[in-house]
């Protein structure tokens, strides 16, 4: 699946994906600091994976869909690179992910975020209705930092 707006697309074409690109970003941030390579390729090869291309192909943004196509789906590392936050790329992204085909008809949608509230409430995301149903198993500082989970 690719979908094309302003000169960037996005893919789920796995094939496409920069793994230096998402390496690079991902464990940067505050949820996965540190994550070794061989943890992030195993993410990236087990979830639905969509990729932020510029029109030369070179990867700019990445998100990832953890799911069984049916009844649950897990929104995770989302971002898009530095110099191009800003510009609609991340609510192209979103959007995106949220019509994608194989993601409709779910029972529960989730992401955990520290500081894009906004930008995914306005794809229909909102807080958890009772937060007392849902419990984690969140042994922290699995990757040797301090980190949560986004």
């Amino acid at each position: 699946m690719d979908e094309k707006v302003c000169g960037y697309f996005i893919s789920t074409d796995k094939s496409k994906l920069n793994f230096n690109v998402i390496y690079n970003f991902i464990a940067n941030t505050y949820w996965a600091k540190g994550i070794p390579k061989s943890v992030m390729q195993s993410a990236i090869n087990n979830s639905m994976c969509f990729g932020v291309y510029n029109a030369h192909n070179e990867q700019v943004g990445f998100a990832r869909v953890v799911t069984d196509k049916a009844t649950f789906a897990y929104l995770a590392d989302v971002f898009i690179v530095p110099h191009l936050q800003g510009n609609g790329l991340s609510k192209l992204l979103v959007k995106t992910i949220v019509e994608h085909p194989e993601l409709q008809g779910l029972r529960r949608f989730l992401l955990a975020t520290s500081d894009a509230h906004g930008l995914y409430a306005q794809y229909g995301f909102k807080p958890i209705d009772n937060p007392a149903l849902l419990m984690q198993i969140s042994p922290g500082n699995v990757y040797g930092e301090n980190n949560s989970e986004t």
